[in-house]
């Protein structure tokens, strides 16, 4: 769709077939205060809802990625493509990932 990012076609996308949730691969295993390679001291959320994602403007997706997952109800599973057998592991809801929802 053009106009739009990856991320909010991913979630535009997701909404339109109705999917459980919305996979984000990235180069970390999950959501975080801050970027985890710059800041040393930047927290993990194991949980956190699209309103504070936005909110605290994290920017592992963007923010109309996130409003669209809300507005669908639509949980975002980030986690690291990086590890072995990564979507696998988060499709059997095991392994480090956030849940954003």
């Amino acid at each position: 769709n053009p106009f739009f990012t990856t991320d909010t076609t991913a979630v535009l996308r997701a909404a339109e077939l109705e999917a459980q949730a919305v996979l984000k691969a990235t180069n970390v295993d999950g959501v975080y205060t801050a970027d985890p390679k710059k800041d040393p001291k930047a927290k993990r959320y194991d949980k956190i809802s699209h309103q504070e994602a936005i909110e605290k403007d994290l920017r592992v997706m963007d923010g109309a990625a996130f409003a669209l997952a809300r507005e669908n109800r639509m949980p975002i599973i980030v986690f690291s493509i990086a590890e072995k057998s990564a979507i696998e592991t988060v499709l059997r809801g095991k392994g480090r990932a956030t849940v954003v929802g």
